[in-house]
């Protein structure tokens, strides 16, 4: 059974590729699981993360600032100019060039913490670049945006405070909390907890894509290249900033999940919020894909190799 659950889960790419091809063509099998439903999906994979974690765990975490430094760095450097860039490089339509860059300036998204612990990366290092990125997200998104783009994002300040402590700290705090009540029966219970990470991730990607299904089909083969270029680019640069800087294989793992993956879902919200024109949640939509099948690839090239070098 545990054979079973580890390909399942190491599976991660085709099941994200499989539901955002099928929503495509079928959306309204996916575009339910909206609202409440994302919120509470990844508070609940975020409570896997906790149980995953020790409080020493965190403790070591904050002797690295260095290293969360870095990654705040490279996320709000990085992405934002590549996002600016790979718009200009493809002449991006205007809309499309806009929806590439206010993706590309938003925060890591908790889906970087799913892939760093299929990746056998530093999940507590990723947390905290998560929440880092996030909380600064209410000045450095519509800042970047505004700036590379040419057009002020407002941004729910409160809203996004709230929702982090509700998807993140909450749920990670209970699962160290239980992780410290009752290790034996959370190490029973882990075990089932990638695949269903793996379930819920699929789920919002597909609901995300089945949400612009006509939009995305629409797309032209330039704006699915831009954006494979963002995601591709982060993964590549995230890594190679972290391998110079001196750090380790997992660090460099690490903050090259955090950097390669944005908060895509935001990203939408933003879009259909803020800008008149519908195209401009496009990208989005179509990066919540590729980030994850990139993301997962990777996550499961390093778990072969870990596996093989073992």
């Amino acid at each position: 059974m545990p054979r079973i659950l580890t390909w399942l889960t190491n599976a991660f790419p085709v099941w994200v590729l499989a539901g955002g091809i099928t929503a495509l063509f079928q959306p309204a099998w996916f575009t339910w699981f909206s609202g409440p439903w994302i919120v509470w999906g990844l508070a609940v994979i975020m409570l896997g993360m906790g149980l995953t974690l020790t409080v020493d765990d965190f403790r070591a975490v904050g002797r690295m600032p260095r290293a969360v430094a870095l990654g705040f760095a490279a996320q709000f450097t990085i992405m934002p100019l590549l996002g600016w860039a790979l718009g200009r490089l493809f002449a991006l339509e205007t809309p499309f060039a806009v929806g590439l860059i206010l993706v590309a300036c938003c925060p890591g998204g908790t889906a970087s913490n799913v892939v760093t612990y299929l990746a056998r990366a530093n999940v507590c290092l990723s947390v905290v670049m998560t929440m880092c990125s996030t909380f600064a997200a209410v000045f450095m998104t519509p800042l970047l945006t505004s700036w590379l783009a040419g057009t002020l994002v407002a941004v729910d300040a409160w809203g996004l405070f709230r929702s982090t402590f509700q998807v993140v700290v909450l749920p990670v705090v209970l699962g160290v909390w239980l992780n410290r009540q009752a290790p034996r029966l959370m190490q029973r219970v882990q075990v089932g907890l990638p695949l269903v990470s793996v379930v819920v991730i699929a789920l919002i990607c597909a609901s995300i894509i089945g949400g612009s299904a006509a939009e995305v089909k629409g797309a032209a083969g330039r704006l699915l290249g831009a954006v494979f270029g963002l995601h591709a680019g982060g993964f590549a640069l995230g890594y190679a900033v972290a391998r110079l800087s001196g750090w380790d294989k997992i660090v460099a793992r690490t903050v090259s999940i955090e950097v390669g993956m944005q908060n895509s879902g935001l990203g939408v919200v933003l879009a259909r919020r803020h800008f008149t024109d519908p195209l401009t949640a496009v990208p989005c939509a179509i990066s919540s894909v590729f980030h994850s099948v990139i993301g997962s690839i990777l996550a499961g090239w390093w778990r072969w190799r870990d596996g093989r070098n073992a």
